[in-house]
């Protein structure tokens, strides 16, 4: 069965680095326990604002760069959900049931071995140097 990261915009609030409020918490928490319940929910979390990380980024021609929060909003993560379902569709209804007053998600399908094709696949062994089981058959 695919995974999908539901991964959540930050927003302004967010960035504050106030807590949720409590209502909004209980909200959620009834949310995350329908996924679990439903059987879908594998990891879920959320992050401080960004003042509190940093940023590398890397190019083939420069030394990597780093930068500290915070950070603009655009493009910005403030948590995330891993869920297991049939497929995007699943997805999208059990996104569209996110207690969220505002802000926005993403839902990205988490590529496995077998979206790289056969070639790349069978070049891809675990760490006991055998093939995934399966690849194996």
């Amino acid at each position: 069965m695919p995974k999908y990261a539901i991964l959540v915009g930050a927003t302004a609030e967010a960035e504050t680095g106030k807590p949720p409020k409590i209502e909004d918490m209980k909200e959620m928490g009834i949310f995350n326990d329908q996924l679990r319940a439903a059987g879908i929910l594998l990891d879920a979390d959320g992050f401080l604002d960004s003042s509190k990380g940093a940023r590398i980024s890397f190019t083939d021609s420069k030394p990597s760069k780093l930068e500290y929060g915070p950070f603009g909003l655009n493009n910005l993560v403030a948590g995330y959900w891993f869920w297991e379902v049939d497929n995007l569709e699943q997805a999208i209804e059990w996104a569209n049931k996110i207690p969220f007053k505002e802000g926005r998600v993403e839902i990205r399908r988490v590529a496995c071995v077998e979206d790289f094709g056969p070639e790349v696949a069978k070049e891809l062994v675990n760490r006991k140097g055998e093939l995934p089981e399966e690849l194996a058959k």
